[in-house]
């Protein structure tokens, strides 16, 4: 059984944050040189790359990373580090992370790893896998979700031009600072007693509907409606719940943010039209947030249930961060209800921000969000795990498609998009970093066909948090936004480093090669305007 070993025996140590990979695995994948690895490793196209079978043990299928030239010498020098390093310490690379979930129980298709693809726990974060419904020996993991779950980006419109922000922008940022709670251990404003938690974990956007917070159109902008149906409010447990009650309708910390953006170009007038967007210099608001410290629990109190059930039904894993359970199995099942409810959540407290927002520029502009047309053009996970429909060797089957780091982009005329949508495909949101550009893309065929209907989600980080840290200085990060014309509002002046543009993969060359790929396609390019972080 070499390189695999079931939960109960020593693996890895997966200290030290999300991220952490401590690579002890006594096998001879893990003395190979980076010469050796790379004959496991061939080029397809211009922009995508093949893992064959043999990169690490037991893996079911093979698999495939989109990178361009410039994003590959990431992944290769990565790899290059982690063989130098004899396989001790440090992070497992992102191409064997994609690897050894290729080897998971009823994995089909590929692998898949984004452009943005860097290492995470378990899976690397960018990465997506789709397992067959149909298969009693199909897993699902939490490590193929993320820790935040539903952690996603909500964009609003507004008839506004740059000009009609720009004499107001401070007053603006410091009004959506003082709206929006932000930072780590942020209190929410919206009302909640532990009686609407449960109904809000049940019931997503409906809560917010009900309780006047969100607009009916709001839904019809929102992936899933605003609400998973297979959601379980009683298989969430009490430590999540605390955890969340105090938290909804925050911003929390780490990468999200609340902006006030411009839209800088146009790619497809038509589809931006569809969006109510219909120049350049149009002012939009982008929210990017998750399910906070309930999302976070539910992943922890699942990892633990996973590990028991691994040793019970003999489930072998690569690596002991792809903790996994069968989906029929009672942890399995389980798992997704309170997945489903985190979900929930989450679309709740984006909608809790947005009710915030509106408020902030009702008061600012003094008139109505309505007269301002806020309305939401789009709002998409890019940490989730669901039951879709997909062709498989010629045969429709039913997946469950985990989405980590990774952003669902269905194509024109698929019958899970809003109608608005039905001719341009999906709007796809990609959030960059703090002054960096978002882009808005749309689903394709093609990227239905390749990556079940699967595409990027923002830049992908270059550096770890502790070398953004130990590499730059905040006031010249701060300096450098205030050159480019950003107001900033940021709770933390350590999270300015993390966040800092240097931190990241290049998100115009990510999008790009989604673009050039197929998989996805440009749309609008935002820049910022004014930034609000935790």
């Amino acid at each position: 059984r070499s390189g695999s070993w079931s939960m109960g025996e020593p693996g890895p140590a997966a200290g030290g944050g999300c991220c952490a990979e401590t690579s002890n695995v006594k096998s001879d994948t893990s003395q190979r040189t980076y010469e050796e690895e790379m004959e496991y490793i061939e080029r397809l196209t211009p922009t995508s790359w093949r893992i064959k079978i043999g990169c690490v043990p037991n893996m079911r299928v093979e698999g495939k990373f989109y990178v361009n030239p410039t994003l590959e010498k990431l992944m290769f020098e990565e790899l290059q580090q982690h063989t130098g390093s004899r396989g001790v310490g440090g992070f497992l690379p992102a191409i064997k992370q994609i690897a050894n979930v290729a080897a998971l129980p009823g994995i089909v298709g590929q692998s898949i790893g984004l452009p943005d693809v860097h290492s995470g726990y378990g899976f690397a974060i960018g990465n997506m896998a789709a397992f067959d419904m149909a298969d009693p020996d199909a897993v699902v993991s939490p490590g193929g979700v993320g820790f935040d779950i539903n952690c996603g980006v909500r964009l609003l419109r507004t008839n506004l031009d740059e000009a009609d922000v720009d004499p107001i922008k401070e007053q603006l940022a410091q009004s959506l600072f003082d709206h929006i709670p932000v930072g780590v251990g942020s209190k929410g404003v919206i009302p909640m007693r532990a009686k609407d938690l449960e109904e809000a974990l049940e019931m997503g956007m409906d809560w917010s509907l009900r309780e006047g917070y969100a607009w009916a159109e709001d839904k019809e902008h929102c992936e899933e409606y605003g609400r998973m149906l297979n959601a379980d409010s009683s298989k969430v447990s009490a430590r999540a719940k605390k955890r969340g009650l105090p938290q909804l309708g925050t911003l929390g910390a780490g990468n999200h943010y609340c902006e006030i953006q411009v839209v800088d170009e146009i790619f497809d007038e038509a589809a931006a039209s569809k969006m109510g967007i219909s120049r350049v210099g149009q002012v939009v608001v982008m929210i990017h947030s998750g399910s906070r410290g309930l999302g976070h629990q539910v992943a922890t109190d699942a990892l633990v249930a996973m590990e028991k059930a691994m040793k019970r039904d003999g489930i072998q894993v690569n690596d002991r961060q792809l903790a996994c359970a069968k989906i029929a199995s009672k942890e399995g099942q389980n798992y997704l209800a309170a997945m489903a409810a985190a979900a929930n959540y989450a679309w709740v407290n984006r909608s809790s921000m947005t009710f915030l927002v509106r408020q902030a520029f009702a008061k600012a502009f003094q008139t109505t969000p309505d007269e301002l047309d806020m309305h939401v053009i789009y709002d998409v996970s890019h940490n989730i795990a669901k039951i879709e429909k997909h062709m498989v060797n010629g045969e429709m089957k039913d997946l469950l498609v985990h989405r980590k780091g990774a952003t669902r982009a269905f194509p024109p005329h698929h019958p899970l998009i809003p109608v608005d949508y039905q001719l341009t495909g999906q709007p796809v949101l990609i959030g960059g970093t703090m002054g960096t550009c978002s882009y808005v893309l749309t689903g394709t065929e093609k990227g239905m066909r390749e990556t079940f209907g699967s595409t990027c989600h923002g830049a992908g980080r270059a550096w770890s948090r502790a070398k953004s840290r130990r590499t730059l200085d905040y006031q010249e990060v701060l300096g450098k936004l205030k050159e480019q014309g950003i107001s900033i509002r940021v709770a933390s002046p350590k999270l300015v480093m993390e966040e800092a543009p240097e931190s990241y993969k290049d998100v115009i060359q990510v999008v790009e090669t989604c673009h050039v790929a197929g998989i996805s396609k440009k749309v609008l390019k935002l820049r910022p305007i004014a930034v609000i972080k935790g």
